[in-house]
């Protein structure tokens, strides 16, 4: 009788927790999202896009999970969706126990900015290229004149990394003009010359010569003296006199 009576306790307990289970699954997949959060976690420094541009492209990729069944809801497919802006360098999308979805966005970091007839674009610090924003300007160098693409997140972008970890090149150097045939040169912002870098080979050892340039020889000749300075041949700088 006592055997008789646990079966038919455990059948009962087994099915009891068959029932939860089910009830429950069923109320969460009938659960609907109910708020979207999106965080720019960068949107102090930068501000490329806002809580308004990722909405708008969601909406558009019928994405707004807001009073979407939450089961229904793909985070990996927003999360893709939203890094074909050209703005964005991650984007974390996960769900919320209290029926909510999360976005955390990052924004790229542009190091440089291209303005030539072959484009108008930034070069990010991963070397890849990302668009101009109408409300943002970013204060990074600027390369002007004959700018093909692939010189932009080849030389010129280990150029702009070098310049971003130098603070006293980076401070110096305000802009960069590239010629038809590929020569560099470099407009300072202190003293009233330009520097002919030539090519981007050996350019750290180059800008090495010129800052010990600047410590010797310009302190006693002045920042006026020159026009021109080169340092387009090899462990030579070559200066033209105004």
């Amino acid at each position: 009788m006592i055997r008789i009576v646990s079966i038919i306790v455990a059948t009962l307990l087994f099915c009891y927790i068959v029932f939860v289970s089910f009830f429950f699954r069923e109320s969460r997949q009938k659960e609907l999202c109910r708020d979207l959060q999106v965080v720019v976690v960068d949107s102090l420094d930068k501000h490329f896009v806002s809580e308004n541009d990722l909405v708008y492209i969601l909406k558009k990729a019928d994405l707004n999970p807001i009073k979407k069944p939450m089961d229904e809801v793909n985070t990996d497919r927003i999360e893709n969706e939203l890094l074909k802006n050209e703005m964005i360098a991650r984007v974390e999308a996960y769900k919320t126990p209290s029926g909510m979805v999360k976005l955390e966005v990052e924004q790229k970091i542009p190091i440089l900015r291209v303005i030539s007839p072959r484009g108008n674009y930034y070069v990010d610090n991963l070397g890849s290229t990302m668009p101009v924003s109408r409300r943002y300007v970013a204060h990074v160098p600027v390369v002007s004149g004959y700018v093909e693409k692939e010189l932009a997140v080849t030389d010129l972008y280990k150029f702009a990394l070098f310049l971003q970890e130098n603070d006293f090149w980076n401070n110096q150097i305000e802009q960069i003009y590239v010629h038809p045939d590929n020569e560099v040169e470099l407009i300072p912002r202190v003293g009233n010359h330009r520097i002919v870098l030539g090519s981007f080979a050996d350019f750290k050892e180059k800008l090495d010569n010129l800052r010990l340039f600047y410590e010797k020889a310009i302190p006693k000749v002045g920042w006026e003296k020159y026009s021109i300075i080169s340092l387009k041949y090899k462990d030579q700088i070559v200066c033209t006199k105004r």
